[in-house]
């Protein structure tokens, strides 16, 4: 059986719909997956793929676009059903017909982005691992903040970096820099807020009735910090995106210094995928906040 007609045959279970595909076409973008668009009977849907390996990745991705969902914030893409067929596995999101964003619709995100962090636990971390990008990101539930980011974000991704660099100054420097990281916390006691985990600027868009859209999260509940810094860090999103979150939800003074913290993750992370520059963008960083402590 061909891979689209078995995905057909999954999405025909999970919807109740007999669902015939009559074409597909290909979408570009994806550094980590590759993407089509299957069409039939006046139904199109968005389908990710992957090697049959990746199946957690995308069972992680669907329980996380159903966790922000759960707290009536932002729209994202409701998941249909994932699986696998011969060495491949798949999975098949409601198709929305997105635009860039801009406006009212980067306003109405602050404010939709700050309700989704007031969705609180008592715990940091969540009850399952996910990805970052293709790399395995760690959720073991932890009381304290400063433990679970010292241990699951920054010490795995230091780690993965020592073994991907000949060189051992990135780590030297990093765990110098893991030893002083209560510091960055001396006034400070965040919540355990629902994250999208992964918002550049790639990862959001908009409805066209201006409706704000996130999707490709890597869902877990955090310092709301991390989703904000990650907004600048590769730009993409407006000045009217953050006044309208910091009038829903005002940040702390000491953002200012957090967010190159809370970045530095997933450069070393960009480093681990991809190599390149991305070391020495780290290190800066690392130097900086050794500075800053």
């Amino acid at each position: 059986m061909p891979l689209q007609d078995a995905i057909a045959r999954a999405i025909t279970q999970a919807t109740g719909e007999i669902f015939r595909p009559e074409g597909r076409r290909g979408v570009s973008g994806g550094d980590i997956n590759t993407a089509e668009i299957l069409e039939g009977g006046g139904r199109r849907y968005f389908v990710k793929l992957n090697d049959t390996a990746r199946l957690a990745m995308f069972e992680a991705e669907s329980e996380g676009l159903a966790e922000i969902t759960n707290s009536k914030s932002v729209r994202v893409p409701q998941p249909i059903c994932h699986g696998t067929h011969d060495s491949r596995a798949f999975l098949a999101l409601e198709y929305l017909d997105i635009m860039h964003s801009a406006g009212k619709s980067e306003e109405l995100l602050g404010r939709q982005l700050a309700a989704m962090h007031r969705s609180t636990t008592t715990e940091f971390g969540w009850r399952r691992d996910n990805t970052i990008g293709s790399t395995p990101q760690i959720n073991t539930a932890e009381h304290d903040w400063v433990t679970f980011y010292r241990e699951h974000r920054l010490r795995f991704q230091l780690e993965l970096a020592a073994r991907n660099s000949p060189g051992g100054k990135l780590l030297r420097r990093g765990e110098q820099l893991l030893e002083k990281l209560p510091v960055f916390f001396a006034n400070y006691q965040p919540l355990a807020s629902l994250l999208h985990g992964d918002l550049w600027g790639g990862n959001h868009a908009a409805l066209r009735d201006g409706t704000p859209v996130i999707f490709d999260p890597a869902v877990y509940y955090g310092d709301r910090e991390t989703d904000l810094a990650m907004t600048e860090l590769f730009g993409g999103y407006s000045p009217e995106f953050h006044t309208a979150y910091n009038e829903a939800w005002p940040l702390d003074a000491g953002y200012r210094a957090r967010k190159h913290l809370y970045n530095l993750y997933h450069v070393l992370n960009h480093f681990n995928l991809f190599g390149g520059g991305y070391a020495g963008q780290a290190e800066r960083m690392i130097d900086q906040l050794l500075s800053e402590a």
